[in-house]
């Protein structure tokens, strides 16, 4: 997928799951592009314009969409559109991969982890504040990042990502990325622990050498994928007991 805003203009898109990242997701692409909507539980949504846009999902396979943004809540093997989206893994992405395409000039630090995610973020947005920038707070935390006004070259964003989010993307990369720790969590979702932490090192393996990378090296899942993974990223080693 190409990095710049006309990758989003004049294309036919579903839009799968209609919380906050879903409903930011439309509001961002409506204007330039063919919209439609879809959620499994219809009857969440009470906005009466929103639900004209919704399709039947016996009609979705009789259109060629160009692409399908899938909110981080949807399980894509247990979901109503499972089919249609196993043959569809290509076209699908995230609000994250939309994001990049306007914004991949501003800087963004993107944390993941199992644990501390939230409170990480928290704290690196306070500091950055406090430092008189124009910084932002998006992502997993709650803040639809497609929700954002008022963006200029100077914005800096960071991103709370869950393993869902990083999955699912296809162009999204991270300037500065922060993988906390890695324990067994969401293998309802991603089958077994070795998909869970190849879920998570997407965030680095797609970064490039002008980008960095920080990790605790006292964790021992974290030491191992660093060795078994070719990083491009300036790989920043972190000792916490430090």
């Amino acid at each position: 997928m190409q990095n710049n805003k006309n990758i989003f203009v004049r294309k036919k898109i579903l839009i799968y799951g209609l919380g906050k990242s879903g409903f930011s997701s439309y509001l961002f692409l409506r204007k330039n592009n063919e919209i439609n909507l879809y959620d499994d539980n219809k009857n969440i949504i009470k906005n009466k314009k929103i639900k004209k846009l919704l399709i039947k999902s016996n009609h979705i396979n009789r259109i060629n969409f160009d692409f399908i943004v899938i909110s981080p809540g949807i399980n894509i093997k247990k979901c109503h559109l499972k089919a249609f989206l196993k043959k569809n893994l290509k076209k699908i992405i995230t609000d994250l991969d939309i994001f990049y395409s306007h914004y991949s000039k501003n800087k963004n630090i993107t944390i993941t982890g199992t644990n501390g995610k939230s409170t990480t973020a928290k704290i690196l947005f306070d500091v950055l504040k406090n430092q008189k920038r124009d910084v932002r707070l998006t992502g997993n935390i709650g803040n639809p990042i497609l929700a954002e006004k008022k963006i200029t070259s100077k914005t800096i964003f960071v991103i709370e990502a869950s393993s869902y989010q990083i999955e699912y993307s296809k162009n999204f990369k991270a300037n500065y990325a922060v993988i906390l720790n890695i324990t067994p969590d969401h293998l309802e979702r991603h089958g077994t622990f070795a998909n869970y932490i190849k879920a998570k090192f997407k965030l680095i393996r797609t970064q490039t050498n002008k980008d960095f990378s920080f990790l605790n090296v006292n964790n021992k899942l974290l030491k191992k994928e660093i060795k078994k993974n070719k990083l491009n990223s300036k790989i920043i080693k972190i000792n916490i007991k430090q």
